[in-house]
Order: C-alpha cells, then sequence, then structure tokens
C-alpha cells in the first residue's frame, strides 16, 4: 500500500447542514492523503491541528496544549517593543477579551517572537497595561526555534528577524481562530476592524456549532 499526502491550505469557504441550514465555518488546512490498495487510488481527507507544545506563560506557568483542551481560541504572534502593527493588534484583540470574558469556552494566546526580550515578567506588565487579567488570554514565551515553528509551519504566520525592519522584526498581524480539536476555521487582520468584528462574528458561529453538536 503507498500512501501520499497532499496539503489543501483552503478546503471550502462555508457549510450549511441540510436539515438545520446553519452557518459553519471553513476548514483552513486538511491533508488529502492518497492511498493504493490491490492497485486502486483511494482517498481520504485529515484536517491537520496545532501541534502539541510546552510554552512559559506570563507568570513563568507552563502552558501545554492540553491548557486549551474544550476551548475554541485565537491566537496571534507579536512583541512587547513593536513600534508598528502590534499595538493596534492588541488594541483590537482587547475587543475580543473584554466580549468572551469569563466564557469557560473561549482563550488567547499571544506567543512573543521577541524571546530574547520578551521574558514572562515583561509580559505580565505588558497584560497589566491592557488590564488583562488571569490567564484567559495566555501571553507565550518559548525558545527562538519552537516559536517560529509554530508560527510558520502550523498558524502558516511569517514570523522572522530582520535588523532593518522597525523593531528588529518582520511578521503578520494575523488573528487565527482555532477549534476544540484544534484545527484552524479563520484568519483575520488584526489591524483592521471589520477583520475584527468578523472574527468575533465567527467565534459566535464556532461556539454555536459545539452546542448544536
Amino acid at each position: 500500500m503507498r500512501v501520499t499526502a497532499i496539503l489543501v491550505l483552503v478546503l471550502f469557504t462555508g457549510l450549511y447542514g441540510c436539515q438545520n441550514k446553519a452557518k459553519r465555518l471553513p476548514f483552513l488546512q486538511m491533508e488529502v492523503q492518497e492511498k493504493v490498495v490491490d492497485g486502486k487510488t483511494l482517498t481520504d481527507t485529515v484536517f491537520r491541528t496545532i501541534p502539541a507544545f510546552k510554552l512559559l506563560n506570563q507568570d513563568s506557568t507552563l502552558v501545554t496544549e492540553k491548557d486549551f483542551d474544550g476551548h475554541i481560541y485565537v491566537a496571534d504572534f507579536f512583541f512587547t517593543s513593536c513600534p508598528t502593527i502590534c499595538p493596534v493588534m492588541h488594541r483590537n484583540l482587547l475587543k475580543v477579551y473584554k466580549k468572551y470574558l469569563g466564557n469557560p469556552e473561549v482563550k488567547l494566546a499571544s506567543h512573543t517572537i521577541d524571546v530574547k526580550y520578551d521574558t514572562p515578567s515583561r509580559m505580565k506588565a505588558y497584560a497589566a497595561k491592557l488590564g488583562v487579567k488571569g490567564t484567559q488570554w495566555e501571553y507565550l514565551w518559548g525558545t527562538r526555534d519552537e516559536i517560529y515553528a509554530l508560527a510558520e509551519r502550523n498558524y502558516l504566520v511569517s514570523a522572522q528577524e530582520d535588523k532593518n525592519a522597525p523593531g528588529g522584526f518582520i511578521h503578520q498581524g494575523y488573528l487565527v481562530l482555532v477549534d476544540k480539536e484544534k484545527r484552524i476555521r479563520g484568519a483575520y487582520d488584526g489591524t483592521q476592524d471589520k477583520e475584527v468584528a468578523q472574527l468575533m462574528k465567527d467565534m459566535d458561529v464556532l461556539l454555536a456549532e459545539y452546542r448544536q453538536q
């Protein structure tokens, strides 16, 4: 038996249930696996998921993927000294935090790409300045290789050092919506009010999906 896999970044843009016509969100990553069995080619669809990780949060507490079990969450990549898009991103993400504050099904995860400067204590101060308390919004630190691999291979967000860029880093301002099974269900420009408003609408849709199960 021969197995090959093809990565498809966008599976579909919207599904509607046959019975209740409820809107469903797309899945943004999948693998189409081809198997040759007895000379016949069979295909199967496998959804890619965010892999296991071990990072530290703003309280210097170990955080793993298991801390997001049972939650939908929004992930982004930033650095506290960013002079360009990060302040706008996090002002917008603060709207999301406030809307879902106390909701046991929702979390946020901001990963620093400046692992030398952004210690957990520095991120704790950054969170406090925004008015963020507790760990519903996790600020995550790891090694350079861990963070950059998560960004580019799994969340599909570009992040790299560039001494010629403002602040020394180039990165994209996407807010990535992940479901309870760790599958990516949407990506939104965190610098655009309309995109962030759409993110919150889609989060409500995603939460409704789980209530219908």
